[in-house]
């Protein structure tokens, strides 16, 4: 068995640069497309606020009420504690954007919401505009101890009814 062999023809410089700049174009059209196609929230800051962002395993405190396209409010709270990771992948991005102090304006598309499910008073594939005020928020560690702390205060009153010591709120002799 024999192999023939072709000659190739030598290609120019110019030929090249050609080739790179196709293969860079194909790159840079592929990784537009993937930035179009990606969902994303919309942001507005309405007041800024001040410090650093809650992360993800922060608590928050806010105030919000979000609606539907057609201007119907879902949900609204004046002080809701929530576990930024616990909620909709679109308002734990917004919330470590957020600072302490400022108000904003967030439009969740359905894929970072809730999707195609229904879920209580949100019908599925329902795009979500929230008006947001983040009032605090604490790292897990300080909701720790902050739990600690409240566990070992009501381990001492009930010591001490135990031992028929006043009744909470009592002035001490």
């Amino acid at each position: 068995m024999s192999v023939t062999t072709v000659p190739l023809r030598p290609v120019s410089k110019g030929g090249l640069w050609l080739m790179w700049f196709g293969v860079a174009a194909l790159i840079a059209a592929a990784i537009a497309f993937a930035v179009m196609s990606t969902p994303r929230i919309g942001f507005e800051v309405v007041k800024e606020g001040t410090g650093n962002s809650p992360t993800m395993s922060d608590v928050v405190l806010v105030k919000y009420e979000g609606k539907l396209d057609d201007g119907k409010v879902f949900d609204a709270n004046e002080q809701a504690p929530f576990q930024v990771a616990q909620t909709a992948p679109g308002f734990a991005e917004a919330l470590t954007r957020m600072k302490k102090g400022g108000k904003y304006k967030v439009t969740i598309p359905p894929a970072l919401g809730y999707g195609d499910k229904d879920n209580g008073p949100i019908p599925g594939g329902s795009t979500l505009h929230f008006e947001v005020e983040l009032l605090e928020f604490k790292t897990e560690a300080e909701v720790r101890a902050m739990q600690q702390q409240m566990q070992m205060m009501q381990q001492q009153q009930q010591m001490m009814q135990q031992q028929g010591g006043p009744p909470p709120g009592a002035p001490q002799p």
